[in-house]
């Protein structure tokens, strides 16, 4: 029975990182009275430290934070700190939901929200949506063939996919094309990480994202995604578009993720699912993740449909009436390749648009949606690096430097603003050895 003597809260989790890019979060706990509690990673305490001392910063606004320790190298070991969290904070307010807006905590933060009443994603599907092997085992209609474990991989077919099983951001995955390269992979992860080996899905990539209150779909839309596998060993995103502009698949895709969504018996919030699908039509599942997207997609969205996402995240972890409208305009979130060297200065030759240094957990400005039929704008550049940074090759999301973001009325206009605006932007380096 709750303590009407205490004052109401929401746990939000997840790294400082995601929660920067969407303060609106924080906003909506604000406008609502909740005090909003923090779990985040130990690894952002100095970061914290620096941005609470800015009473303009979002996190000017967090009542409370736990840093807690473990990291995805080491399964289940970022469990204990968010319950024991919990349970603190327990004592001290009322707390009337939780929801994990990062990939590290959906796990803790489902466990959270079982034990509070509170809606999140259910159980079965907090725990598989950190877990590849676990999804392989549920979802074994939309999985490539997969040696889980890494030990007995005689029955591998090569080229093969090497991945662990609990990171995130592509940290880790890597093509490989025979046994040589296999067992140097295999080499070079932790002791205690859980390593999978697949089957090399050959075709495009999407995501669907997905709000789910009730264990029912409320919205469901595709998002198309570029990345860097076809001419390298690695899978970073290098471009998502929203709505996809690929429309064949629409049907496909949203049919097979509602019965993944089935089979994960997922309960309340939003679902992050990566396909691919084969030249011969079949849906192959990458990873599905029980929290919100992550790079700009929340962004693309609310530039596509006119309506943030985060407000709808928050009424189904409050268990509150949500909905959400189809995209009305296309859009696109662009990451550009770079010269190797240290980091010197990004140009932007655009009428009113500069490059914004929001580094890597800066906050992302969000720009207002236009009118449908507006014509195509480029809407913000943003660096993810600091000046004198070392621009390396893209081997995980966390080696890209310089996004933009564009929307239009049509995948014409979208295609050919990209085109111009890659022009326009210049990132200069100079090499390291003169840095």
């Amino acid at each position: 029975m709750p303590d009407p003597s205490l004052p109401r809260a929401f746990i939000l989790a997840g790294s400082l990182l995601a929660v920067c890019r969407a303060p609106r979060y924080l906003a909506e706990l604000r406008a609502r009275g909740l005090r909003a509690l923090l779990i985040t990673s130990a690894d952002w305490r100095a970061e914290a430290d620096r941005a609470t001392g800015d009473p303009d910063h979002p996190l000017a606004d967090v009542e409370d934070i736990a840093f807690v320790a473990g990291g995805v190298r080491r399964e289940g070991s970022l469990l204990s700190g968010p319950v024991a969290a919990a349970m603190t904070w327990r004592e001290r307010y009322d707390i009337v939901g939780a929801y994990a807006v990062g990939e590290t905590m959906v796990e803790p933060t489902g466990l959270i929200a079982d034990a509070l009443g509170v809606p999140g994603p259910g159980l079965r599907a907090s725990r598989a949506c950190r877990s590849k092997y676990l999804q392989r085992w549920y979802l074994p209609e939309f999985s490539p063939r997969v040696v889980i474990g890494g030990e007995d991989v005689s029955g591998v077919r090569f080229p093969a996919v090497v991945k662990p099983s609990g990171r995130h951001s592509s940290s880790g995955v890597v093509t490989v094309d025979d046994e040589r390269a296999l067992a140097a992979e295999l080499a070079r992860y932790g002791e205690f990480e859980t390593v999978l080996v697949e089957e090399k899905i050959i075709g495009p990539e999407y995501s669907v994202e997905s709000l789910v209150q009730h264990g029912k779909a409320i919205f469901a839309s595709v998002t198309r995604k570029d990345t860097n596998d076809s001419g390298g060993r690695f899978f970073v995103e290098l471009a998502h578009t929203v709505p996809s502009d690929h429309p064949h698949v629409q049907e496909l895709l949203l049919d097979a993720n509602q019965r993944v969504l089935d089979a994960l018996d997922v309960r309340d919030g939003i679902t992050h699912a990566e396909w691919r699908v084969t030249a011969e039509g079949r849906p192959v599942l990458m990873e599905i993740a029980a929290r919100p997207p992550g790079d700009g997609l929340c962004s693309l969205y609310e530039l596509a449909t006119g309506k943030p996402l985060e407000p709808e995240v928050l009424r189904i972890a409050l268990g509150e009436h949500a909905d959400y409208p189809s995209p009305r305009r296309y859009t696109r979130q662009v990451y550009l390749e770079h010269p190797a060297g240290v980091l010197e200065d990004v140009v932007v030759d655009w009428p009113g648009v500069t490059a914004e240094w929001v580094g890597e957990a800066g906050v992302w400005h969000q720009p207002a949606p236009l009118p449908g039929d507006a014509p195509a704008a480029l809407r913000a550049v943003h660096v993810h690096q600091d000046r004198g940074a070392v621009l390396r090759p893209l081997t995980s999301s966390d080696d890209r430097s310089v996004t933009f973001f564009i929307d239009a009325p049509s995948v014409d206009e979208l295609n050919a603003v990209e085109a111009r605006v890659r022009a326009a932007i210049t990132i200069r380096t100079k090499s390291a050895v003169e840095g």
